[in-house]
């Protein structure tokens, strides 16, 4: 019988929520559903630091709203910090806690309370609605909520070098004795990326491009990037106390800022207590641009596995997209990266594969743009695809213009990229799931080089809630 965690004591009258869907943390669909909340893990951390104790627990440790429900009482704040993503789960338990706590106070920040507030406004019950970055304004929010207004501006620091280290046992436990074997926490599992336990970090903050399907930028502020020595120091702290096995950078854009990237390069491989392989994103403009750097990288630091939003194989989408990409850099950069990895090979070594974030069912996406992206896909050599069907979120330019114009079909019930929803009004999904089932591989097959013909065609398991 599956043995969830055992029942609550309350040592704080503040809950801190964690959020997202139900029995992630007891018995995930997949491994990305286990990853924790760094802004949670912040936060947490400075309030402890600041004797503001609060006690937590997960939606995800959770297998219904009635369990949900039950770990409530009892609370005299709730806090959440609410993503897009999240808010459907953000929106039921803070109907919930007041049912249990009808005089509770709810505070609430994160990405969705900046770019939609009109729709976390709508919300009676979020007493308290922080826009922005807190971890300025957290202590004394929470301390004190009646002597702010219902909709605070939050203060973020100057740099990620003011952050304290998260104390990670902050964080949610896996719920189920059969997860908690494998999990390591409070470092996190491995997903095909690399060996665990898994040491998530983020060494920056907010990517400084313009991506109209991205709402990050309109969030919060660009600030200083964390240093090298602070990264590589918590990284062998980790280790030291928990046995690191491999690292996620979670850096929307890792690959920028070549003076930090050089530093990287001279003090990972020396300082780190183990040469660790990671995870970590780039942008195929910026690797053309800078192809020693990257390739530098990947041979002297053990970059293994390359997140890039190629998004498209087609020129005209990618300016529809805003990406400032084109399709020469895209096959440019698979070109490099897998003459690279026939090199490691030749030498014995494990090549580097792509993680290649794909976009379909963008709208004003033709068959042919479709066709070049699938086409694209195969043309990698080691590729793990992540593929997923275009959500207008709010606080992005073009989720914002499709939301104005009636044709976004997402709503506080499915803000999420589930891979079977549909977002928009006016896509035809039944040729994107025929796309995907294969129906269509002798049009993507066109122009493609015999060596790569034998490959297959992603299929609706690439088809990822990303």
């Amino acid at each position: 019988m599956m043995r969830l965690f055992g029942p609550r004591q309350v040592k704080s009258h503040i809950l801190w929520l964690d959020l997202g869907d139900l029995g992630d943390l007891v018995n995930p669909a997949g491994p990305h559903e286990q990853w924790q909340d760094h802004g949670l893990g912040l936060l947490r951390t400075i309030l402890h630091r600041e004797g503001v104790l609060t006690d937590m627990f997960s939606t995800r440790q959770c297998t219904s709203w009635d369990q949900v429900r039950g770990k409530m009482a009892g609370y005299d704040t709730l806090i959440m910090n609410v993503r897009s993503y999240t808010y459907p789960s953000a929106y039921r338990s803070a109907k919930l806690f007041k049912e249990m706590n009808p005089h509770g106070t709810i505070i609430t920040g994160g990405m969705h309370a900046t770019v939609a507030l009109d729709e976390m406004l709508a919300v009676g019950e979020f007493d308290y609605i922080c826009q922005g970055p807190g971890e300025k304004t957290i202590v004394e929010l929470v301390k004190d909520p009646q002597a702010h207004p219902r909709v605070i501006l939050g203060e973020g620091a100057r740099s990620m070098d003011e952050w304290p280290m998260i104390d990670r046992t902050l964080w949610p436990k896996p719920a189920s004795y059969k997860l908690r074997r494998k999990f390591n926490w409070p470092l996190e599992p491995e997903c095909g990326w690399g060996p665990g336990p898994v040491a998530t970090m983020l060494t920056s903050r907010v990517c400084p491009w313009q991506c109209v399907f991205c709402n990050e930028s309109s969030y919060i502020p660009n600030m200083g990037r964390r240093s090298v020595d602070l990264v590589i120091d918590e990284l062998n702290l980790l280790d030291e106390k928990y046995g690191v096995g491999s690292v996620v950078i979670h850096d929307s854009m890792f690959f920028q800022n070549p003076t930090w990237l050089k530093e990287w390069i001279e003090k990972y491989p020396r300082r780190a207590r183990k040469l660790w392989p990671y995870w970590a994103a780039a942008r195929a403009d910026t690797v053309r641009q800078w192809p020693d750097l990257f390739e530098a990288l990947i041979r002297e630091t053990n970059w293994t596995t390359i997140s890039i939003g190629f998004e498209s194989g087609s020129d005209r989408v990618l300016r529809l997209l805003n990406k400032e990409c084109t399709e020469e850099d895209n096959y440019f950069t698979i070109d490099l990266l897998n003459r690279i990895g026939d090199d490691l090979e030749r030498q014995g070594r494990k090549a580097p594969v792509f993680w290649s974030n794909i976009m379909l069912a963008i709208p004003g996406e033709t068959r042919e743009d479709a066709f070049k992206t699938v086409r694209m896909l195969k043309y990698m050599r080691r590729v793990m695809p992540s593929v997923s069907f275009y959500a207008p979120y709010p606080g992005s330019a073009l989720g914002n213009q499709l939301i104005a114009e009636g044709k976004s079909l997402m709503t506080k019930e499915n803000y999420h990229r589930f891979p079977d929803d549909e977002k928009v009004k006016g896509v035809d999904y039944a040729f994107y799931r025929e796309l995907l089932a294969g129906k269509y591989d002798a049009e993507v097959n066109k122009g493609l080089p015999e060596l790569y013909l034998r490959r297959d065609t992603i299929r609706s398991d690439a088809l990822t809630k990303a």
